[in-house]
């Protein structure tokens, strides 16, 4: 699949500037037992990173390199995510435009290293709002809701209050609302903007009783894996990129947990195993997998050559609306 580096050479000319710090930051995705998971270093939550240095080849050889020192593992799969260049990101020591040059790798679990530098979270930790695959998180109406209501409130302007109530129903679904798993980035956005998140607390009247009960991650690294999973989550339903995130044999059902992982959403098993077959995105290796817990289970492979194939462009995965 096809690496991509929008826009390189327009962020490479930034680095010339005196007053410019660029970062190249990483969010790398695998998925672990049914569970999407985010790869860390340290003790504090923070994404693999480092400076974009004049000796590195590319962006992208720069991004690979830093990963590697900072967690033993190579990727493989990578694109160019976001570039974050507010201009109050500033450098602590001197008055520095800070940019983030962000970027999404998938890969699997099991070619780490076991780095003791950095570790594996499931992305619910930092978003447990975002996992409806077992219905409405209760606390997204009994938590999240009224905290959001009482922040809608809490200006005197009516236009001002409608307005704030109205993007929180149509983010977070309230009100009989569709819940739209892409949205991964504004609802954070939201609670950031109300002071519900450890992150927004800077320079605020924000107590620890007000926080939603979730993960933070260092500076703005939260995000930009809300960043990554919004382009996840609409990616999966048009490109084959979640068998980037499978082992190279695996049954129909752990190809469906996975997309279901992504997506936050259960996805209806008869469609799913049809518009597999329809669009001809695997093949059968001729085993079988007696890890089941049932009878042997038939064990499939990504058929590679869809990639040089332009049906793929019109591949869907069917994410479920109910």
């Amino acid at each position: 699949m096809d690496d991509q580096e929008t826009g390189a050479s327009k962020d490479r000319a930034a680095v010339t500037g005196d007053e410019v710090k660029v970062d190249l930051i990483a969010f790398v995705v695998a998925v672990n037992d049914g569970e999407p998971c985010v790869l860390t270093i340290g003790q504090a939550d923070t994404l693999p990173s480092g400076p974009f240095a004049l000796e590195h080849r590319s962006l992208q050889s720069g991004l690979r390199g830093w990963v590697e020192q900072q967690t033993g593992h190579p990727l493989g799969y990578i694109e160019q995510l976001y570039t974050f260049a507010d201009r109050d990101r500033v450098g602590a020591e001197r008055r520095q435009r800070a940019i983030s040059i962000s970027y999404l790798a998938l890969t699997r679990m099991e070619k780490a290293s076991g780095s003791p530098k950095c570790g594996w979270r499931s992305w619910y930790e930092y978003f447990p709002w975002e996992d409806h695959r077992s219905g409405t998180p209760p606390m997204l109406l009994d938590v999240l809701r009224p905290r959001l209501i009482e922040w809608a409130n809490s200006v005197g302007d009516a236009a001002m209050r409608r307005e704030r109530r109205q993007r929180a129903a149509m983010a977070f679904g309230f009100d009989d609302r569709h819940w739209n798993e892409e949205l991964t980035l504004q609802r954070y956005e939201l609670v950031y903007e109300a002071g519900l998140v450890q992150e927004a607390g800077s320079g605020r009247d924000t107590t620890r009783a007000s926080l939603m009960p979730s993960k933070p991650m260092v500076a703005d690294h939260r995000r930009i894996v809300a960043t990554g999973i919004a382009r996840l989550r609409s990616k999966i339903k048009y490109r084959p990129v979640v068998f980037e995130l499978m082992p190279q044999s695996f049954t129909l059902l752990q190809l469906q947990r996975t997309v279901e992982a992504l997506a936050g959403r259960l996805i209806n098993k008869p469609n799913f195993r049809r518009l597999i077959e329809q669009q001809e995105l695997v093949e059968e290796t001729g085993e079988t997998s007696v890890d089941t817990g049932g009878r042997p289970a038939r064990l499939y492979r990504f058929r590679h050559a869809v990639l040089d194939e332009t049906a793929i462009v019109g591949t869907k995965l069917p994410v479920a609306r109910g």
